[in-house]
C-alpha cells in the first residue's frame, strides 16, 4: 500500500506542480508602487506585469479608499506600506486580499478629496491622482510666493530614443537616437555658462531610458520647462519639415501617426488612449500648464522654423497637438519637437551636418530665452545645485518619485 501511495504521488505531483505553476503564470504581478506629490495631491503609479481588471471602493470613519486588482499576485520584493503623509494620503497598505486579488488601500486624512485613474502600458502601470477639493487657490498663492524670488531656471532637454531604441533610421542608416543626443548636448553646451539658466538631460550618452521617466527626471528636479527632441518619419519619403507637439488629443490622422511612431504602439491603440487620457487632459495639474505649454512651443517653434528656414528652406508645419507618452505626466510646460524628417533623403543629409544640428540648438535655445523673457508671471523655483553631466537623477532607488 505505501509503494502504491509512493508510486501514486510520483504520478500526480508533476502534475498537479504544472497546474500551480500554470495557475501562477495566469496570474498578473503587481510588481512595484512608486508616488510623488502633486501641488494638490499625490500621484501613485501602480506597476503591473500585464493588463488588469480592478475595482474600486470608498470607506468612511476612517476615510478609506481602495482598490482590488483582480487575477492578480503580489511581488516578494514589494514593500506592504508606504508612509506618505501629504496633504491627502496618510498610508498606502497592499496585500494579498485572497488567492486572486490584490487589496491597496489608501488611508486618508479628510474627506473632501477627489481621485483619478487611467491605466497605460510600456510598462503596464495604474496611475491614480489623489487631490483636494479646492486646492486651485492654495496653488496660485504658493506660486505668487514663489514669483518673489529670483533664482536659475531649470530646463529639462530630453534626446528621443537611445541604446536599444535607435528612434527612426534614415535612408543612409542616420539614426534619430544619434541625431538628437547631438542636438542635446549642443544645447547644454550654449548654455553651460548662462548664469539664468541650468541644463539638465535625461540622458546624455547613448542609454536607453523608458519614456516614463524621462518627464519624472524633470518632475524630481523641479524644472520650469521639459523639451523633448526627435527626428521625424513618414513612409512617404517626400515629407519634409519641422513641427512642435503639445500634449492633447486630436483627430487629425497624421498627428495620431506621429505619436504612434513616438509611443511605439500601434494607430489603433493610439485612438483608444482618447478616452482613457481625458481626465489627464483635464486634471488641475495640466489646466494649468497647458496655456503655457502652447505659449513654450509656438515660442521654440517660431525660433527653429525663422531660423532654419533662412538658411535652410525648411517647410513650417506648424504648432499641433497629440498623445504622446513622453509628455504624459509633467508637471510644468513641455513641448515635443520633430525638427526635420530623417525619412527624407534630404534633410537626412541636413540631419547629418554638424552646422545644421548647431543650427537647431541655437534655434531651440533662442526660443527658451523668448519664452522667459515675454511669458508674464513665469513661476521660479528655489535652485539646488544638480550635476547633470556626471550623474542622472537616481530614480530607481527612491519612493517618491513621479513615474507615467
Amino acid at each position: 500500500m505505501f509503494k502504491f501511495l509512493i508510486i501514486l504521488f510520483n504520478f500526480l505531483f508533476p502534475l498537479i506542480l504544472s497546474s500551480f505553476l500554470s495557475w501562477a503564470e495566469d496570474k498578473v504581478q503587481v510588481k512595484d508602487i512608486r508616488y510623488y506629490e502633486l501641488s494638490q495631491g499625490l500621484r501613485v503609479v501602480i506597476e503591473t506585469s500585464g493588463v488588469t481588471e480592478f475595482t474600486k471602493r470608498e470607506l468612511k470613519n476612517p476615510e478609506r479608499l481602495f482598490f482590488d486588482i483582480k487575477n492578480a499576485v503580489i511581488s516578494k520584493e514589494l514593500k506592504k506600506e508606504y508612509l506618505v503623509n501629504d496633504i491627502v494620503v496618510n498610508k498606502i497598505r497592499i496585500g494579498q486580499f485572497d488567492i486572486n486579488t490584490v487589496r491597496i488601500v489608501f488611508d486618508l486624512k479628510k474627506s473632501d478629496y477627489e481621485f483619478k485613474i487611467i491605466q497605460l502600458e510600456d510598462p503596464f502601470r495604474i496611475v491614480i491622482d489623489i487631490y483636494s477639493h479646492g486646492s486651485t487657490k492654495s496653488s496660485k498663492n504658493s506660486e505668487e510666493k514663489e514669483s518673489k524670488i529670483t533664482l536659475k531656471r531649470k530646463v529639462v532637454i530630453d534626446p528621443g530614443h537611445g541604446g536599444k531604441d535607435p528612434g527612426a533610421i534614415g535612408p543612409s542608416g542616420l539614426k534619430e537616437k544619434d541625431v538628437t543626443l547631438d542636438i542635446a548636448l549642443k544645447v547644454r553646451e550654449i548654455l553651460k555658462n548662462d548664469p539664468s539658466f541650468e541644463i539638465i538631460l535625461t540622458r546624455d550618452k547613448d542609454i536607453f531610458i523608458p519614456l516614463n521617466e524621462r518627464t519624472e527626471i524633470a518632475n524630481r528636479v523641479g524644472a520650469d520647462l521639459f523639451i523633448s527632441i526627435h527626428a521625424n518619419a513618414s513612409p512617404n519619403s517626400y515629407a519634409q519639415g519641422i513641427e512642435t507637439y503639445i500634449l492633447n488629443w486630436t483627430d487629425d490622422e497624421e498627428a495620431i501617426r506621429v505619436a504612434a511612431r513616438e509611443n511605439a504602439i500601434s494607430i489603433k491603440k493610439m485612438k483608444q488612449l482618447k478616452d482613457e487620457l481625458g481626465f489627464m487632459l483635464a486634471s488641475l495639474e495640466r489646466e494649468a500648464k497647458r496655456d503655457s505649454s502652447v505659449k513654450l512651443a509656438g515660442y521654440v517653434h517660431n525660433s527653429m522654423t525663422g531660423s532654419l528656414k533662412n538658411s535652410f528652406l525648411r517647410n513650417d508645419n506648424g504648432v499641433k497637438q497629440a498623445l504622446f507618452y513622453v509628455l504624459v505626466g509633467a508637471q510644468m510646460p513641455s513641448c515635443l519637437l520633430e525638427v526635420s524628417y530623417i525619412s527624407n533623403s534630404e534633410e537626412e543629409r541636413l540631419l547629418s551636418q554638424e552646422s545644421y544640428r548647431m543650427q537647431i540648438a541655437q534655434s531651440i535655445v533662442d526660443g527658451i530665452k523668448n519664452y522667459f523673457l515675454k511669458t508674464e508671471h513665469i513661476k521660479k523655483v528655489k535652485y539646488t545645485k544638480h550635476n547633470s553631466s556626471t550623474k542622472r537623477v537616481n530614480i530607481k532607488n527612491t519612493r517618491q518619485k513621479a513615474n507615467l
